[in-house]
């Protein structure tokens, strides 16, 4: 049985991450410092530590304990409007600890002769604003606009330097926007879906046309798992469905599934409120390469994957008990001008 490592295996991708891998009977170490756990895994071949991947020591005697196969590295801090409020825990995670993940596997390739795989998990805001009707392939200059998408682009040049210097086996897969079941509260479509049930309006960004492209998440979790298995060493793959919709068709979209399932309070409408400084208007991937060479594909459309996110979040509305109210009625990524 191959094991793998997980890091950041207990948040929202890393979670459908790690059940996908252990379905399809893989040992999986979760690693994971301060993030929050969707469900309780019971798995005799699953196995958590709780544990920052900064702690170099700690983190090597997990990779020596086990001997894993590959390295998936999803621990990163992701909202964009609280690196707006304080960027030093993006740097902290985003960059450190991937810097801290290469220099382990350069000392285990070094000592060991063993070039442990790592697939590291970044994001489609590395290439900035797209604007028109192009999409951004894997050589499309990065310009990243806000401090979480600069510490996402800092980690993919700092892999893409190991790989070419110490000739470490890492792969980068840049994802578009992700939805799902267990999305963290704060992301887009688990806030519009906690605010109808709760009865209250739907707040979009300025006018609400930024554009984006979305994955449901299973189907972002089996590229990834191709990529382990067949991407090559220093290469980098888009991830994306290749579909646009921007925030007020999203908003409508699940408005229209509440409709048909619940009764939807008169003051649940969509509701504009200040724009987030450096919201950059249309993110689009180009995502032919690993649709070519590694003969991955999306399987689940955008209306299928929304029916059945809104069915996990009714049906598991004590999901969102987890987390301080705070985060549903806080409005981040204000910037104090003066």
């Amino acid at each position: 049985m191959k094991k793998i490592i997980v890091t950041g295996g207990s948040g929202f991708i890393g979670s459908n991450l790690v059940k996908l891998l252990l379905n399809k009977k893989f040992f999986v170490i979760n690693i994971d410092h301060n993030s929050y756990i969707n469900d309780k895994i019971q798995d005799k071949n699953y196995r958590f530590y709780k544990q920052d991947i900064n702690n170099r020591k700690k983190v090597l005697n997990i990779i020596k304990r086990y001997k894993p196969h590959c390295i998936f590295n999803l621990a990163a801090e992701t909202h964009v409007d609280r690196s707006i409020d304080d960027a030093f825990p993006f740097i902290k995670s985003n960059i450190l600890g991937v810097y801290n993940l290469l220099e382990i596997l350069k000392d285990i390739k070094q000592r060991n002769k063993n070039n442990l795989k790592l697939v590291h998990v970044s994001t489609d805001e590395v290439y900035g604003d797209i604007l028109g009707k192009k999409r951004s392939d894997e050589k499309f200059p990065y310009n990243p606009s806000s401090p979480y998408a600069a510490s996402k682009a800092s980690s993919d040049h700092l892999i893409k330097s190991y790989v070419r210097t110490y000739g470490l086996n890492a792969v980068i897969s840049n994802c578009c926007n992700n939805y799902g079941p267990g999305q963290f509260p704060e992301k887009l479509i688990p806030t519009l879906l906690f605010n109808i049930f709760n009865k209250k309006p739907l707040p979009i960004y300025g006018n609400g046309k930024n554009s984006r492209e979305w994955i449901y998440v299973e189907d972002h979790c089996l590229a990834l798992i191709d990529i382990y298995k067949k991407g090559k060493k220093g290469e980098s793959y888009n991830v994306g469905s290749g579909i646009n919709l921007n925030n007020i068709s999203i908003a409508k979209k699940i408005l229209k599934i509440a409709k048909n399932r619940i009764t939807v309070d008169k003051k649940t409408k969509i509701k504009f409120v200040k724009d987030r400084p450096g919201h950059d208007f249309r993110y689009a991937l180009k995502s032919n390469k690993i649709k070519k060479k590694l003969k991955w594909k999306i399987k689940t459309n955008i209306d299928k994957g929304l029916f059945k996110t809104f069915n996990w979040y009714l049906t598991n509305k004590s999901f969102f008990k987890k987390f301080s109210k705070k985060l549903f009625y806080k409005r981040l990524g204000l910037k104090n001008d003066k």
